[in-house]
């Protein structure tokens, strides 16, 4: 300020600037110093500004990093536990692990934790990752499992449980809760699980393949299973030639699967409710027809399949090479259980096996290969304490369904709904020649001495429902012609014979007759079948030793199944069906 005020008063007195110069330099270069040294100050301000920015930014960056580390931790720790793929199941280990069903999930379960192990369909999910539901099924139940995000539930396990390929076996535990409305959906109405634990013990490798699945679904599904779910069309009709190829009606704008991709992908059309349901029934005709026939002092027999001529004649065999002769695949067990009966003192014998025909029928109600349910036993007088033994069994089966496997019927019912089987105590009987006469009545033309077809036996079916009120009935008297050779004739008329077929909603599920037991009668009717006798010679002599009267019948298991629930085709009530155009799966 000082030099300031020297410039200042030199250049009033307009001194020359000689004198006053050296004021002017020391001036300025204290000015450039100054300026220099607030230069600095604030650069240094800055530089520490700056530092402190920084420090601030790798203290923020750092207190995040050790967050995500506690959060990856925690995650990894609450993942072991929660959710994520178990190792294989090699039977590594047992533990003290008590499992519920689906059939058990009941309300009185409510608030108690369960450990299920189920087949896993995820649902929908609410939210980026929210709230995910699933369907649970477990042979013939469902239920529904849900898992909200919240404080012990991370988001990746919603999103986990969400991505889960459908048809995945699954270990799910939770507890069980009553929801606000029936589940409609499920089997279980009154309650679900909720879901704190869920882990993937088998991953599907298949995906729907009418919807984009995640990217780890590699080949697709045939169909969706709700779909393979959804109850019939209209109804497929019993009689007349069959193609599988035929694509089922959509006349209500519902997706249904074919039959021939549901034989194609068996192993998942049986996982639907109403298969289950529907083998499960098969499985008890097959337990009921051993209960009755052991209470009836009956001896359960196995006999060959492999066998070197043609049990009941005619050319409808398999034929194949054994070991350099001529052989052929059982068509009945008919004539073992005959020697086993008649000829051997067991008396009363029964079988359940499978029965081979070579018959090129392309027909909803035959098969290639089929499970007999044969009978055979001893008569004192008269072949009616044959049909009187049928009667109970049959009786005893329908009976044995009704109450037994009612959850299964029901199950069966949603899918193809039937009427229940009404039958008689005693069953009905008539003779071939009354039904034959019900159908001329009828207006049907039908000959008493001709074969019935299929068509004239659906319509005498109908008959005797309107008539007597029962699906279940038989006829005896068949004409000779049409039975095969070990069939007794009629004592009183050779055109007829002492044979008999019981019959279901108007189709046979069963043939029988009162069996030839003296040796030269039946080569005699072998000859006349053109059967070489030299093929069943074992058989022939096995009657020239002394053979008791006998008589018995051959039932079909599966066509039993089917008409009983009313299914319009037998390859509903067969596991893996044969016919002349399917041999796979």
């Amino acid at each position: 300020a000082e030099l300031g005020e020297i410039i200042k008063a030199a250049k009033a007195a307009k001194k020359p600037k000689e004198e006053w110069d050296s004021s002017l330099q020391e001036m300025l270069s204290l000015k450039s110093k100054y300026a220099k040294d607030k230069n600095k100050d604030k650069n240094a301000a800055k530089a520490a500004a700056k530092a402190a920015k920084e420090a601030k930014k790798a203290a923020n960056r750092a207190e995040r990093e050790r967050r995500e580390r506690e959060k990856a931790a925690k995650l990894a720790a609450v993942s072991a536990d929660a959710f994520g793929d178990t190792p294989m199941m090699q039977s590594q280990k047992v533990t003290d692990k008590i499992w519920t069903s689906i059939s058990q999930l009941t309300p009185a379960l409510n608030d108690q934790e369960v450990l299920v192990e189920d087949i896993c369909k995820p649902v929908d999910k609410w939210g980026k990752e929210f709230f995910v539901w699933c369907d649970l099924r477990c042979i013939r139940y469902k239920g529904l499992g849900v898992c909200f995000q919240g404080k012990d539930i991370p988001a990746a396990m919603v999103q986990y449980v969400a991505g889960v390929p459908s048809e995945s076996v699954v270990d799910i535990k939770g507890k069980v809760t009553i929801p606000n409305e029936p589940i409609e959906s499920a089997t279980q109405k009154m309650v679900e699980i909720q879901m704190f634990q869920f882990h993937v013990v088998v991953k599907a490798k298949m995906a729907l393949p009418f919807q984009m699945e995640d990217a780890l679904s590699k080949v697709a599904l045939p169909f969706q299973m709700e779909d393979a779910c959804q109850p019939d069309s209209g109804r497929e009709t019993d009689v007349g030639a069959y193609n599988e190829d035929e694509e089922p009606e959509d006349e209500d704008g519902i997706v249904r699967v074919g039959q021939k991709m549901r034989l194609d992908y068996r192993w998942l059309d049986l996982r639907t409710p109403a298969n289950q349901s529907i083998f499960r029934i098969e499985s008890m005709v097959g337990c009921l027809f051993r209960e009755c026939l052991l209470k009836k002092n009956f001896v359960e027999i196995h006999t060959p399949k492999l066998i070197s001529g043609a049990s009941e004649g005619g050319s409808e065999v398999f034929t194949l090479d054994y070991f350099g002769q001529p052989a052929c695949l059982s068509m009945s067990p008919q004539l073992h259980k005959q020697i086993c009966a008649a000829c051997s003192g067991f008396e009363r014998v029964f079988e359940t096996g499978p029965v081979f025909r070579a018959e090129n029928s392309n027909t909803r109600r035959h098969l290639c290969e089929f499970t007999g349910l044969d009978m055979e036993m001893v008569i004192q007088e008269h072949y009616d304490e044959v049909l009187d033994v049928f009667s109970d069994l049959f009786i005893y089966i329908f009976d044995g369904i009704n109450k037994r496997c009612k959850s299964e019927l029901e199950r069966v019912r949603e899918q193809h709904p039937f009427e229940d089987l009404q039958y008689l105590r005693p069953t009905l009987k008539l003779t071939y020649a009354e039904g034959c006469a019900l159908l001329r009545e009828a207006g049907v033309e039908q000959d008493d001495y001709d074969d019935l077809s299929t068509e004239n036996e659906k319509k005498l079916g109908n008959i005797v429902k309107e008539k007597y009120h029962t699906d279940f009935f038989f006829m005896d008297k068949y004409p000779l012609a049409v039975r095969p050779f070990y069939t007794m004739p009629d004592p009183e008329n050779p055109k007829l014979s002492n044979s008999y077929d019981f019959f279901i909603r108007g189709q046979e599920i069963l043939s029988g007759a009162q069996r030839i037991h003296e040796p030269d009668l039946i080569e005699e009717r072998a000859k006349a079948w053109g059967i070489d006798v030299k093929d069943i010679e074992s058989y022939i002599n096995s009657f020239r030793y002394g053979a008791l009267p006998h008589g018995g019948g051959g039932i079909g298991l599966e066509r039993v199944v089917m008409l009983f629930l009313g299914l319009p085709n037998i390859r509903k009530a067969a596991w893996f069906p044969r016919d002349p155009k399917r041999i796979a799966p």
